[in-house]
């Protein structure tokens, strides 16, 4: 059992993957990246270095996050031309694939990275003897395409609509020099088209198209190599070492001359670091981030892979999780050609395309608080504090009061996927949406403040709490106070409304309701100045009147409810009721009327444990070790079948990599070893004695908790800052 930060270290090297035989295609790909940019990488039979090149921020024309590209590298000899072995392997602590292959004394050595600091892709090339190195440009996206059938499923906003689909083709310079260079630019854009349809046509003017002129690509040059062809690079003259750049570049310019002066000067910048000094900075990058936080679990059959699980979902995280845009569910930047029944599609193809589910979004960025990956959540933050003016000016021109809210599912700059909206609007007020799933779906509002409370509970950030967290407490609760009118007792009357996309007609939900209470006494304990004394005031009186929790008591025992009444069958498969504890923590260890809780998890009508499911979630917060341990367990041993990798989970509900599946894991590993109340710090409110762990974890007011249990008993613990020892309960492990 590892104790010192360095012997997690040497430790988290047993969850690196390695291969020791090539892969046939892109379902045998391993994922990097630096948190925008991803490299899926391959090595085929022939010997052939096969990647491709992904970005959060490739946005198309019809809003699909494309891949850059793919780059193919063939060494001539070929790598695998003599036999011998092979060996390919994902090093955490270096942030690197390594490959290796030949004599095992005398082995080729082939290095990718994907630099933590800079937009560039390395790679390098070490040979016993001199070798030909062949860079290879592929692109598939090689005229205007028109997308239909299931194919359009990955233009989700755009499926139904009563006109073609068409994304635009990629090109590749036609130049001389020693450089290939070939970009996706978008002459086109659904933005305007999308405001003018959802009434927002006043906006038009006031925001700028983010997807027009995109243009992202890249640039492959390298010493040693020259042009051969319009889409291929290769060395001059055999040599026993070569280092390639892959330099990427997203930018909005209104010529492509623009782009291109931008990716020069990226690229000038980038090469006038010594490579090996950008290595050795990078690798501190991905060290730093190893010794922030860990769990590491020992002792029992399944624990191992419980540690991998936990461990390369929080490196894929990592991996896309400091972009221009926050993470996706639906296969963050690491899709691959789709080999699903039915869905037989290039690597640009995602179930539910472009948009933001808020219910599959959060459940990465609820992981990175207690492991203080706490720059992670930025993008998240930054992407809906942009699209809150539009968000203001909809709730204004929907309803006529002040106030915003966000739909349940966003395209990135804030309106409703146009499916989702409704193509046919005869006889319809702006303000209908036609989808009954998300039609009056506000409570992801409270849970995006919930988050943005945790985070500044944490990091004690005052920019943060003054730019974000405000702006979003003052729209959001400013929405519920305008928007709902009271009942005969002066409460606050939810109707229409819904409980999540499961109950499509309520009165008063159990999400709305309890997302109230818990932001709103957050809220009032903020350190503000009486300068927010209006919004203190407002906070005041509608938690004052907020109606109960749900809950009806059946053979002498309370029970929560999705809602005060249900007026329509239900149409998924969620359990509201249960959102009293996570995300809302009102129920836990150590908390009143846990049992209500309790009973409430047993009694839940939808279980599972796939996905965006959260059953091992409540498993946990409710000290519930045994469900807790053997969901948590089975969720990190059920990955993808048609996947090489462990951690390409999915599809699930989604795609794959499914981010909801391992993320929903991690947070119910989280929380079985630390949950907080209050002031107090709980340890192993439901762990299981038979487990051994190291862990370092954070906690609210800048708090690192690091401790390691072994045969039930805690055999170190230390707490950062020393004041906050006192407020540590060590439970007995069960």
């Amino acid at each position: 059992m590892p104790a010192s930060p360095d012997d997690v270290l040497a430790y988290l090297q047993r969850c690196n993957v390695v291969w020791d035989t090539p892969s046939p295609d892109s379902s045998g790909s391993m994922p990097l990246g630096n948190g925008d940019i991803g490299v899926n990488v391959w090595v085929e039979p022939n010997g052939d270095l096969v990647f491709y090149l992904s970005k959060t921020d490739a946005w198309s024309e019809i809003n699909r996050l494309l891949k850059l590209g793919r780059v193919r590298v063939s060494l001539s000899p070929p790598l695998l031309n003599s036999g011998g072995f092979f060996r390919q392997e994902l090093r955490l602590l270096q942030g690197e694939i390594l490959v290796q292959a030949g004599a095992s004394h005398r082995p080729t050595t082939l290095r990718v990275w994907v630099d933590a600091h800079r937009p560039v892709v390395w790679i390098e090339v070490e040979s016993a003897e001199p070798v030909h190195v062949r860079v290879q440009l592929e692109v598939w996206r090689t005229s205007n395409r028109k997308l239909e059938g299931r194919e359009l499923f990955s233009a989700y906003g755009m499926m139904d609509a009563p006109f073609a689909v068409v994304e635009h083709a990629d090109t590749v310079l036609s130049e001389k020099g020693n450089r290939l260079v070939w970009f996706h630019r978008n002459p086109t854009s659904i933005f305007e088209q999308t405001l003018r349809h959802q009434g927002l046509g006043s906006l038009v003017s006031k925001i700028p198209d983010p997807l027009l002129h995109r243009t992202f690509g890249g640039m492959i040059r390298a010493k040693g190599l020259v042009r051969e062809g319009t889409h291929a690079l290769r060395s001059d003259n055999p040599a026993k070492r070569f280092s390639i750049p892959v330099h990427l570049l997203t930018a909005q310019t209104d010529t492509v001359e623009e782009w291109l002066k931008q990716l020069e000067a990226q690229a000038e910048r980038t090469e006038a670091i010594p490579r090996t000094q950008a290595r050795a900075a990078h690798q501190r990058w991905w060290r730093n981030f190893w010794r922030r936080s860990w769990i590491v679990v020992t002792g029992s059959p399944e624990a191992n892979t419980v540690t991998q699980g936990y461990v390369l979902q929080r490196f894929i995280n990592a991996c896309a999780g400091r972009g221009a845009y926050p993470i996706k569910f639906n296969g963050s930047i690491f899709t691959v050609d789709s080999r699903e029944p039915d869905e037989h599609f290039d690597a640009d193809y995602r179930r539910w395309g472009g948009e933001y589910w808020f219910q599959n979004t959060r459940l990465p960025y609820w992981s990175m608080i207690p492991a203080g990956d706490y720059e992670m959540l930025q993008p998240l933050f930054r992407m809906y504090l942009n699209a809150l003016p539009l968000a203001k000016e909809r709730t204004r021109l929907y309803f006529g009061h002040d106030g915003a809210y966000f739909p349940e599912t966003i395209t990135s700059w804030g309106t409703y996927a146009n499916c989702n909206y409704g193509w046919n609007r005869n006889d319809k007020p702006a303000s209908h949406i036609d989808n009954p799933y998300i039609r009056y779906y506000y409570s992801c509002n409270l849970e995006l403040l919930a988050l943005a409370l945790e985070y500044f509970f944490h990091t004690g950030d005052k920019q943060f709490l003054k730019n974000t967290l405000l702006p979003f407490a003052r729209a959001f609760t400013t929405f519920y106070e305008k928007h709902f009118a009271r009942d005969e007792a002066g409460k606050l009357l939810l109707k229409p409304a819904q409980s999540l996309e499961t109950y499509p007609e309520v009165v008063n939900p159990l999400p709305d309701i309890a997302g109230l209470k818990w932001t709103l006494e957050a809220l009032l304990r903020l350190p503000l100045s009486g300068k927010e004394s209006e919004e203190r005031n407002l906070w005041r009186r509608l938690l004052a009147q907020l109606p109960p929790l749900p809950m009806k008591t059946e053979n002498g025992q309370a029970l929560l409810l999705p809602a005060q009444q249900i007026l329509a069958d239900p149409i998924n498969s969620e359990d509201p009721e249960l959102y009293a504890v996570f995300p809302y923590r009102l129920y836990g260890v150590g908390k009143p009327d846990i049992e209500v809780a309790r009973h409430t998890y047993a009694r839940r009508p939808y279980k599972g444990n796939e996905g965006w499911r959260q059953d091992p979630i409540w498993a946990a917060m409710l000290g519930l070790t045994d469900e807790a341990k053997q969901m948590v367990a089975q969720r990190f041993a059920t990955k993808h079948s048609g996947s090489r990798f462990p951690a390409f989970w999915g599809p699930n509900y989604d795609w794959i990599p499914d981010q909801d599946h391992g993320c929903a894991g991690m947070i119910a590993l989280q929380a079985m070893l630390l949950q907080t109340n209050g002031e107090r710090i709980l340890l192993f409110p439901a762990w299981p004695r038979e487990w051994d762990v190291s862990f370092r974890l954070h906690a609210p007011g800048r708090t690192v908790v690091e401790g390691v249990l072994r045969d039930g008993k805690l055999r170190s613990l230390k707490v950062t800052p020393a004041r906050r020892e006192k407020d540590v309960i060590v439970l007995e492990p069960q």
